[in-house]
């Protein structure tokens, strides 16, 4: 059985499955394994969660005309490039420390005080700390797994919502 032959809805079901084990593998490591997450990972949780969410929408609604498709399939792909985008950055913070040894304020005390935009900025800007490696896996990092993670799902959306042929399974 082919996954890129299964129904639309399959196909988000399959994405929304996904997510949600890769979210539930990063709390294992958080609660666990005892290595708490910095705030460019906390962002790639949220990226992770709005395409889970996302994809859990388009498998529940199933729509049927190619318009509906192709709109979860784009909406799925924009929250992936969003998280590329964060674990693109934290990638290269990790594999070009800078030379300040802190990664920033704590998340708490971030949202405490600044705007959403602010702690958005703060995050993006992460130096020092941010560029631990904690973990790893085949010589990749975490964040680098991630972006892996999500240029596969972003690829998986964007295949379900614009394909044209009949589906055979589901």
């Amino acid at each position: 059985m082919n996954p890129l032959r299964w129904s639309f809805r399959a196909q988000f079901l399959l994405g929304f499955l996904l997510c949600v084990g890769l979210l539930g593998y990063a709390l294992f490591v958080q609660f666990v394994q005892k290595i708490d997450p910095c705030p460019f990972c906390i962002f790639q949780r949220l990226a992770f969660a709005a395409l889970g969410l996302l994809f859990l929408l388009g498998a529940l609604h199933g729509p049927k005309g190619a318009g509906g498709r192709r709109t979860y399939g784009v909406l799925a792909f924009v929250a992936a490039v969003a998280g590329m985008g964060i674990a693109g950055r934290h990638a290269w913070v990790q594999l070009f420390p800078p030379e300040m040894p802190s990664c920033g304020p704590g998340w708490d005390y971030l949202v405490e005080t600044n705007t959403w935009l602010g702690v958005v900025r703060t995050v993006l800007s992460a130096k020092g700390d941010c560029s631990t490696i904690d973990w790893s896996f085949l010589g990749l990092s975490m964040p680098m797994w991630s972006l892996v993670w999500f240029i596969l799902l972003g690829a998986l959306a964007l295949h379900a919502g614009l394909r044209k042929r009949k589906a055979r399974l589901f």
